[in-house]
């Protein structure tokens, strides 16, 4: 598994009406609002039922969290949700671009020319992701396109 795909759950707690309270393997806490997946995916038209959706659980591996009937959400997604719901969309923003590019840690730090732990931080949401390094994602972007 790459580092890029290695958020993972460590516990998850029914937190209200189509809400969970997810605590990260990183140790993280972070509240998840799922009404919007809930309503707007078919697949996931089951956990309108309160009952059903509170008997969400973690996932094998923590990969993702599930539900009776072979219902899931994996970890990625809801890592990005909680992050975005949590007021981090510069967070979001830039694991977007590394997931988008299919880039780990380490490439990720290469390609903006930073230390791969402070790419770590500004993909965990520890810090803030500046304005400049946003931009600088958008112009590697930009270059791997020219260079296709």
């Amino acid at each position: 598994m790459s580092e890029s795909t290695a958020i993972r759950i460590a516990e998850v707690k029914h937190a209200g009406e189509y809400a969970l309270r997810v605590r990260w393997a990183n140790d993280k806490t972070l509240r998840v609002d799922l009404r919007e997946l809930v309503y707007r995916l078919k697949g996931l038209r089951p956990l309108r039922n309160a009952a059903l959706f509170a008997r969400a659980d973690t996932g094998e591996g923590g990969h993702s969290v599930v539900w009776p009937g072979g219902l899931d959400v994996g970890a990625g997604r809801l890592w990005e949700l909680a992050l975005e719901q949590n007021g981090r969309a510069d967070a979001v923003e830039f694991i977007r671009w590394r997931w988008r590019h299919g880039l780990s840690l380490t490439a990720a730090a290469e390609a903006l020319g930073l230390s791969r732990r402070q790419v770590a931080y500004y993909a965990s949401g520890e810090h803030e992701v500046p304005r400049t390094i946003l931009l600088a994602c958008k112009g590697w972007e930009v270059e791997q396109q020219a260079a296709a």
